[in-house]
This record gives structure tokens, C-alpha cells and sequence, in this order.
């Protein structure tokens, strides 16, 4: 039987994988036509949360209308670009 230390030892040792941050690469090399709202995030500097609020009262900016997919929002990765005086 696994004491309680033994068992928190446990599982903090498999946890390294799920607490990885993502890595991204650069806005510049993205040729996927959608972003998901966490790469927006990053790319933008600016939280998850506040493009999900962005979203949900259609205040977005021109070119970044997100499309529901199941439950998801994808952002055009063009309209990111423009943001972030990317070229295209």
C-alpha cells in the first residue's frame, strides 16, 4: 500500500507532459487558414478569455470573425495577421 507522500510523489511526476506550455511558431510560417482560440491568444498577447468574450458580443475586429465549429471557435489566420501587421 502506497503512503499518501508516495502516492502525491506519483502523481506529480507524470503531470510534466500535460504542464508543458504550447510552442507556437511564428505568425510569419502559419499556413493553416484558421487559428484556434489559444494560438490567437499568444499571437495577440492577449487572453483566451477575452476573445471568447470578443466572440460572444461580436466585437471583433474587422477580418476576425470567428467560426463556430462544434462547440470551437477558429479565427481566421489572415485577420491575425492583419492584427498583428503580419504579411500575409
Amino acid at each position: 500500500m502506497l503512503s499518501t507522500t508516495q502516492a502525491a510523489n506519483d502523481s506529480q511526476e507524470a503531470k510534466p507532459e500535460a504542464s508543458a506550455k504550447q510552442q507556437f511558431q511564428p505568425l510569419e510560417q502559419v499556413t493553416k487558414p484558421n487559428l484556434t482560440t489559444a494560438e490567437l491568444a499568444f499571437y495577440s498577447n492577449l487572453a483566451e478569455q477575452t476573445w471568447r468574450v470578443k466572440a460572444c458580443r461580436e466585437t471583433f475586429p474587422d477580418g476576425l470573425k470567428p467560426l463556430r465549429i462544434g462547440g470551437r471557435l477558429n479565427w481566421p489566420t489572415a485577420g491575425a495577421k492583419k492584427l498583428c501587421g503580419v504579411s500575409a
